[in-house]
């Protein structure tokens, strides 16, 4: 805060709107864009994960693993993204606590579905009712990420499944000529080459992974929606220093050219990335690059 805002209603416009800019309610907001960063930094290596083990899972010969591949991606990719947010959450957060109370409180005699209530021991709480602050928000933001990865692991699974079949076959049967076995066939001539094949699926998915991060306010993490909605807001003298008016189109017009930027950013990142990969390989990439050199 500016040494110059001990009074903002005696202030010019410009020196309101810096200390305005700048009080502890807004200091949330700026957090917030780190909350979203972080949210994707974790969860895009995750669902990553998630969709290598789906694909790898669809493609084994192994009849059970296949169909149980082959069932994640086309159950979760069926399911509107905002149902599985709002389910999955709820049914996770009581699957912990159902398992909780078993353990912890096995004297339970009370049942534990009551109605429409789901009615478990205080010490079965997740989090627990007099846990700090960043437990609670902590607990939230880990079942964000966890329903973050499933859904667009199952996305993921799909493109790299696609990107495995795309692979020549003539590879892989030269790989088994020289005596390499499946394993090393898989993880050396497979994988490698499979990437050059995925990436513009999986770069559409980090844009559309990018988009999806304002349902962290449906799963009840404050990021920069929230914020944007409780700052913008109208706000009265009486509760405030900083009176205004209803201001939200502002702060959603700020957003937008957040996300436009961020998209934009990532569009360089990635182009750079295709570039690098399509380098010398037989694909429409790589041959655009070869006559360019020529």
């Amino acid at each position: 805060m500016f040494s110059f805002c001990t009074d903002p209603s005696t202030l010019p416009d410009w020196q309101w709107m810096a200390c305005y800019l700048t009080t502890g309610k807004h200091m949330s907001i700026y957090t917030s864009v780190l909350t979203v960063l972080l949210l994707l930094g974790i969860t895009a290596p995750i669902a990553l994960a998630f969709g290598f083990g789906g694909a790898t899972a669809a493609r084994s010969q192994i009849a059970p693993l296949r169909w149980f591949g082959k069932t994640y991606i086309a159950i979760v990719r069926g399911v509107p993204d905002i149902a599985f947010f709002l389910f999955f959450v709820i049914a996770l957060d009581q699957a912990v606590e159902y398992l909780r109370h078993k353990v912890l409180c096995p004297d339970w005699e009370a049942p534990i579905r009551q109605g429409n209530d789901f009615v478990v021991c205080q010490a079965a709480k997740m989090p627990l009712g007099n846990a700090p602050q960043w437990v609670h928000e902590s607990y939230g933001f880990g079942l964000a990420v966890v329903t973050f990865a499933i859904v667009f692991g199952a996305f993921a699974a799909n493109v790299l499944f696609g990107a495995m079949r795309a692979v020549p076959k003539a590879q892989l049967e030269t790989a088994e000529a020289y005596g390499m076995s499946q394993h090393q066939t898989f993880w050396r001539i497979l994988v490698p080459q499979m990437w050059v094949y995925a990436l513009p699926g999986l770069s559409n998915l980090w844009m559309v992974l990018i988009k999806a991060t304002p349902l962290l306010f449906l799963l009840g993490v404050e990021d920069i929606v929230y914020w944007a909605r409780e700052l913008g807001g109208t706000k009265t003298p009486r509760f405030t220093d900083y009176p205004h008016g209803d201001w939200r189109m502002w702060y959603f017009l700020a957003l937008l050219v957040f996300y436009l930027l961020f998209t934009r950013v990532s569009e360089i990142v990635l182009g750079r990335i295709m570039s690098r990969l399509t380098s010398g390989q037989a694909t429409s990439g790589g041959e655009a690059q070869r006559k360019a050199a020529a």
